[in-house]
């Protein structure tokens, strides 16, 4: 190919890294053959095929020429935006996340956080958390990080369980690491923005491997989650349907050696089957708390000084504007909190996040708030 004037080696590494199908084991096997990620490039159709006996569309002359292209405008996404991009060669790949033979050749984050951390747990689970859940989420992380004071807790950004463990982790002061399933251009869902802006301003970490350019697909939800699995050394299913996307995680975790375990729920109930059945099979060690957590993972305790916690946080004049109307109503939606309030949504979430944080409010499946 030609007509390459003007690349990089990281225009090289982004264009190698993003094409259908690549991933750590696979990059390692092609560059073995041709040597380099620029001569991958420089190479004819016919030669590349001959030469690694492919038939993939990635050895096309045509397909490689617009992954340059699309890698031209990621350089240049990225350098604008501040965003680190970490290759699997590089020193600074995590060692967890590379054992993995399907991780990532490259991924992008933002914010920074220690993935190379002595203790880090991923927390999983259905989008349609019960307070239980949420409420476990909010105990286990707490009681870590008073043990482990460099815990790190993974999870997807996503509804329920996984917001419940991001929001638990902000407010025990652990960094978190939210694996998105596209590229950071845009933070997927909306509804979790404020969440990601104060896991970026807390010391934690935005991370994917989506370029700003790929869309959307529903095979992008399952494929992070080998991420999630991956960069952890357990992976903590809270709660779960019979089938769904932490069950997934579950299976890529064992698959990579890691431990599983799983929180035990009441027989007949729709999301816990799948912890029930992830214990009965001898697939999830069962846990009740962090005690059972730690015992299983062997980890010893870190002695820290007990921290005086405020019983009356201070609160902004709309902070307590907010407080008062949840107070008043017991349990409200965020739609008739902004009602009510006559505030943007947009703000309202900010005002919502902080008060978590603070432990003030409880936040419910559904968009839904109350007082804790």
């Amino acid at each position: 190919m030609t007509g390459t004037d003007g690349y990089t080696p990281l225009t090289y590494r982004i264009a190698f890294a993003s094409m259908q199908g690549m991933s750590v084991d696979l990059a390692r096997k092609l560059l073995d053959v041709v040597g380099s990620e620029e001569q991958f490039f420089a190479m004819g159709e016919k030669e590349l095929r001959d030469l690694t006996r492919g038939r993939s569309k990635i050895y096309g002359d045509n397909y490689r020429r617009e992954c340059l292209q699309r890698a031209l405008k990621e350089e240049a996404f990225v350098r604008d935006n501040g965003i680190a991009v970490t290759y699997f060669t590089e020193n600074n790949y995590p060692h967890r996340l590379i054992e993995a033979p399907d991780a990532p050749a490259m991924f992008y984050s933002l914010g920074k956080c220690d993935l190379e951390a002595p203790h880090i747990i991923s927390v999983v689970g259905t989008r349609h958390a019960t307070q239980y859940g949420i409420r476990f989420c909010d105990t286990l992380i707490g009681e870590l990080a008073q043990r482990l004071p460099d815990l790190v807790v993974v999870s997807g950004l996503a509804y329920g369980i996984d917001i419940a463990a991001h929001r638990a982790a902000l407010k025990h002061g652990v960094p978190t690491v939210a694996v998105l399933p596209r590229g950071l251009n845009r933070i997927y869902p909306a509804m979790h923005r404020n969440d990601a802006v104060a896991i970026v301003k807390s010391g934690g970490l935005l991370l994917t491997d989506y370029t700003s350019q790929d869309t959307v697909q529903k095979s992008n939800f399952l494929a992070r989650n080998r991420i999630v699995a991956a960069l952890s050394d357990c992976t903590v299913i809270v709660e779960s349907a019979g089938s769904g996307g932490a069950l997934v995680t579950a299976s890529l975790a064992m698959s990579y050696n890691r431990d599983v375990m799983a929180v035990p729920g009441r027989c007949g109930d729709e999301f816990s089957t799948g912890c029930n059945k992830l214990i009965a099979t001898n697939k999830a060690a069962l846990i009740t708390s962090a005690d059972d957590l730690m015992a299983a993972m062997r980890w010893e305790s870190v002695q820290q000084e007990p921290q005086q916690l405020s019983l009356f946080p201070e609160l902004t004049k709309e902070e307590q504007a907010v407080v008062d109307v949840i107070r008043n109503h017991g349990e409200i939606h965020i739609n008739s909190l902004a009602d009510t309030l006559k505030f943007p949504v947009y703000k309202l979430m900010s005002i919502l996040v902080e008060l978590d944080c603070k432990n003030v409010i409880a936040t419910l499946p559904g968009c839904r708030y109350s007082m804790r």
